[in-house]
């Protein structure tokens, strides 16, 4: 369906402006300035300055029909041959195996996303979202440097999913600003690459799994380690039995982190739309440690370290008990029955929100088992003593044996402590993104389903939170994903309330 609609307003209640007022200097490489320029909502009609220094564009109050229309003159008139710059910058790759990308940000992580798409002979970036023009730059020098054609600039990522050329989002955005646009990504006919975890809660992680089935979309979670041949090999390894009755994994965090600080608010940048980047969030004055690189510590935005780095090592953990649960004949649920957790903010004294220490349990049980099995995580991110050698990773304790895992290796142990198995490899962060490709092509589920695989590992995170910030044990009805006879803690299942026009949709009006 179209994202845009007459009377400019969505079915799912999101509504959408047609007035852009946006305006950017984006220095590029003297090579390029002459020949192409920077697209930035491009176009003669936007208005080119004279600066020599910049290629400078300013939309301000353009309907979205005539935008469209002079986008396409003002392309021609810079001088851009479509064709020609797609052939250049994506060798002999036939257009009809190409997979054309829009981004959602373009810095932190979503940098890192960028350069591996970039990195891929048959992907097509061909537009970026961004609501800190000051991140711009350095996203284009990456991509100019690997020779490729720059992409359209939007603030508003909405003009992505308008896009009807382009396949797939690619979402790097701080954890409140998974949901939504992965949601009206899926409306909008587009696979999606999101990192994780799947949203800030778990009601947004379910309208993500639910939107993707209803419209039948490949989405992949950013946890890389489902596609790395380390981990491949372990789980291989784990199916074989050796470590007999598993009954216990252990994830942890012990990584230091220092303090965010306690900075006095302040004005926003100028030059960011700061009530954009909150979006759904409530309404709150700027302050420094609320924004990039640590918004991760604020109940509004993040999910703290459990939902930051535990996601990765709980995925570990979760993933390789139940190929050794597999190994005895037995199945492991998706999902644990009870949670707790306990914990707090008691290390740093900062504006952090978020624990800086933490102990979660997960514990299994029902049909398919035998007895119980139990995961544990571990988070103490203030302290420099690593556990077992390393400062993250996950354990598993079989009565014959254990197994470590970390970010670079995985070594079983026998009974005795004699190392009897070891493997090597580095994060899988480039064949991820390929495993995503591909199965935009094969329409194939990926290696980090957000249904099967990224939704489950995610929900572990939020249900820890949950049940800390609850303080006390929650029981999980792994079906509904609510808490049995608890309102307490199904009230914290979602935000008290959604910032319009930023509404989490109904499963109904998906």
């Amino acid at each position: 369906m179209p994202i845009l609609k007459q009377g400019l307003i969505h079915s799912d209640g999101i509504h959408v402006r047609n007035v852009i007022d946006y305006e950017l200097c984006i220095p590029w490489p003297s090579t390029h300035r002459k020949g192409l320029g920077v697209p930035i909502l491009m176009g003669s009609a936007a208005g080119l300055s004279n600066d020599p220094e910049c290629t400078r564009y300013s939309i301000k109050k353009m309907k979205r029909r005539t935008f469209f229309q002079k986008t396409l003159v003002g392309t021609l008139g810079l001088g851009i041959s479509p064709g020609l710059s797609r052939a250049r910058s994506q060798g002999n790759v036939p257009a009809s195996q190409r997979v054309r990308v829009g981004f959602v940000g373009v810095a932190g992580r979503a940098g890192t996303l960028l350069r591996s798409f970039a990195s891929q002979p048959d992907v097509e970036i061909v537009a970026v979202a961004e609501v800190d023009p000051r991140r711009l730059p350095n996203a284009m020098k990456m991509l100019h440097d690997r020779g490729l054609n720059p992409p359209t600039v939007h603030k508003d990522f909405r003009y992505l999913l308008d896009d009807s050329s382009i396949d797939g989002l690619v979402i790097g955005t701080p954890d409140h600003w998974h949901a939504i646009p992965t949601i009206m990504g899926c409306q909008a006919g587009k696979d999606i690459y999101v990192e994780k975890p799947d949203g800030h809660n778990m009601l947004e992680g379910r309208r993500m799994v639910q939107a993707m089935r209803k419209y039948r979309r490949v989405v992949q979670l950013g946890t890389q380690s489902r596609s790395s041949p380390r981990m491949i090999e372990a789980i291989e390894f784990l199916r074989t039995g050796v470590l007999g009755r598993v009954l216990v994994a252990k994830a942890w965090e012990t990584t230091l982190q220092g303090s965010i600080g306690s900075p006095p608010d302040a004005d926003p940048p100028p030059e960011v739309d700061y009530d954009f980047w909150l979006g759904p969030a409530p309404r709150r004055p700027f302050n420094p440690c609320r924004f990039h690189g640590s918004w991760r510590w604020f109940f509004d935005y993040g999910t703290g370290d459990l939902g930051n780095d535990g996601v990765h090592r709980i995925d570990y953990a979760r993933w390789a008990l139940e190929a050794a649960v597999e190994a005895q004949g037995f199945d492991l649920p998706a999902l644990p029955r009870s949670i707790s957790a306990l914990g707090g903010k008691w290390y740093f004294d900062d504006l952090q929100e978020w624990p800086d220490t933490m102990q979660v349990n997960y514990a299994y049980g029902g049909d398919g088992l035998d007895s119980g099995r139990l995961l544990t995580y571990e988070m103490r991110v203030w302290s420099p003593h690593k556990m077992h050698g390393a400062g993250e990773g996950a354990m598993l304790y079989g009565d014959q044996g254990y197994l470590m895992i970390d970010n670079r290796h995985w070594r079983a142990f026998d009974a005795g402590g004699r190392m009897i198995r070891e493997g090597k490899a580095p994060q899988a962060g480039n064949l991820h993104v390929r495993n995503f490709l591909d199965c935009v092509k094969s329409r194939q589920r990926p290696n980090a389903d957000l249904e099967t695989i990224g939704h489950p590992s995610s929900l572990y995170c939020h249900a820890g939170n949950l049940a800390w910030r609850a303080g006390r044990q929650v029981t999980l009805d792994p079906v509904s994903e609510t808490f049995l006879e608890d309102p307490e803690a199904n009230a914290l299942r979602t935000r008290t309330s959604y910032r319009e026009p930023w509404l989490l949709p109904t499963a109904e009006a998906l």
